[in-house]
């Protein structure tokens, strides 16, 4: 069923290769603001929710329901913002971002929101080695 499956390039320059569930790709975006998320179905053409079968529409809630317990654990926030935009990406994906009072964009949205700070090595590197340790990878 993901024969075909290709990341689309945008979320493959921004993202980083965090883990792989039943479902989804999960990718960290570079920015180290926030610890940011991304859930990509790993299923040729979709582009909305709705259009995946009603099996992948509830293994996507279970996959992101776990991707955001382990971003509220990680980062000790106080929220969870969960978004599916597509408007520079139309391939489906979910946002998990985690977000906490103190965070540089508080209340308001992450998108838009001054410029990205992406992640110093080795702080990337240790991140990207929890989350892969915390998926089973």
């Amino acid at each position: 069923m993901t024969t075909g499956f290709q990341l689309h390039p945008r979320l493959a320059a921004d993202t980083l290769a965090a883990g792989r569930l039943e479902l989804c790709e999960v990718r960290l975006l570079n920015d180290s603001r926030f610890l940011w998320l991304v859930l990509v179905p790993r299923r040729d053409g979709i582009t909305e929710v709705h259009q995946l079968v009603d099996s992948d529409q509830q293994q996507l809630i279970s996959e992101s329901s776990r991707i955001a317990r382990l971003a509220e654990e990680l980062a000790g926030a106080e929220k969870i913002n969960i978004g599916a935009l597509g408007n520079l990406v139309p391939q489906l994906h979910w946002h998990v971002i985690a977000r906490s009072s103190d965070d540089a964009c508080w209340p308001g949205p992450v998108w838009g929101c001054s410029e990205s700070v992406p992640y110093e090595q080795e702080a990337l590197s240790e991140l990207l080695a929890q989350l892969k340790s915390s998926l089973g990878v």
